[in-house]
């Protein structure tokens, strides 16, 4: 599936957007600065960070000189590789031990797809809660973890020249929320902090770019996700029984929707006293998303 290329957002602020923005399908930014070029995020596969290698390209002369890895997850890091040579790689501290630990485990969930030739570029600089990074012209991107939320080590990049938010996976646009690796409760926590920012546009992590309205349709969605979970611990349900008898809902049209398991999961771990953020085991979850996907594999167009 081709990719739709950049979408100017502001005077040398361009986002990368790849449709449908399912599994693996991811957003990245394009940050143009007096000198050198801030990319939010790269790709899943080789071929996909090398077409946004060609994309950059096409619109400045101006190297690529800093890359901010906004989370662990292999569909945002893995092209490192094809920019790691004349660039910084940023991230938060956590990022970087996960990306370690895990290595290249996302290509076993999707044996499948057509990877490419791959390997974990881990990053070079690391921050624990903010940091900024000066563009010239007195414009900054400013870096913020926002505590465990989409998974332990979130960033988000805000362009306060701009008004521009690249949330990386803690907003998906158009998609299901996706909190195993991290905290349901801390994911409504860093939607409230992303919303005192006062970004007018929001590039998420997946799905087309928006407005400040994905604010709310994510903290709906996690509200119905507390509420159920409730009723799993209160009567002893399992998170399974529980998502097939709820169904998803008003956010049925969501892409991904089988990731309510996934989410009951955690919120559940969460009210009987797990820390948030603390380790879940990824592969039975993903077989009962698969369940409740109708024993269909879950879709990776990558």
């Amino acid at each position: 599936m081709p990719d739709h290329g950049l979408e100017r957002l502001a005077d040398g602020v361009h986002a990368w957007v790849q449709p449908d923005g399912g599994w693996c399908l991811n957003n990245a930014g394009v940050v143009v600065g007096e000198r050198s070029v801030l990319l939010v995020d790269t790709a899943a596969t080789r071929a996909r960070a090398e077409r946004l290698r060609a994309a950059v390209r096409g619109l400045t002369p101006a190297p690529v000189r800093t890359v901010v890895n906004t989370h662990h997850h292999g569909d945002h890091t893995h092209g490192n590789l094809v920019f790691s040579a004349g660039a910084v790689v940023v991230s938060h501290e956590r990022t970087r031990a996960e990306m370690a630990e895990r290595g290249l485990a996302l290509t076993h969930v999707w044996p499948g797809v057509d990877w490419g030739e791959l390997d974990v570029v881990l990053p070079d600089l690391t921050y624990a809660d903010a940091l900024s990074v000066h563009l010239g012209g007195g414009r900054t991107a400013e870096l913020l973890h926002p505590g465990v939320a989409h998974t332990t080590n979130d960033t988000a990049v805000w362009l306060p020249h701009a008004g521009v938010l690249f949330a990386g996976d803690l907003l998906m646009s158009d998609c299901t929320p996706f909190a195993l690796m991290g905290s349901v409760r801390g994911l409504v926590r860093a939607v409230g902090r992303l919303r005192e920012l006062g970004a007018d546009v929001i590039v998420c992590g997946h799905g087309p770019v928006c407005g400040p309205e994905v604010l709310d349709l994510t903290e709906a969605y996690l509200a119905r996700v507390l509420d159920l979970a409730a009723y799993c611990v209160r009567r002893g349900r399992d998170p399974l029984a529980v998502a097939r008898e709820a169904g998803y809902g008003e956010f049925a049209d969501l892409r991904d929707p089988e990731r309510l398991v996934a989410n009951l999961h955690r919120a559940c771990a969460e009210l009987e006293g797990a820390p948030e953020g603390a380790y879940l085991p990824s592969a039975p979850v993903f077989h009962e998303m698969v369940k409740l996907n109708g024993g269909r594999p879950l879709t990776c167009l990558a």
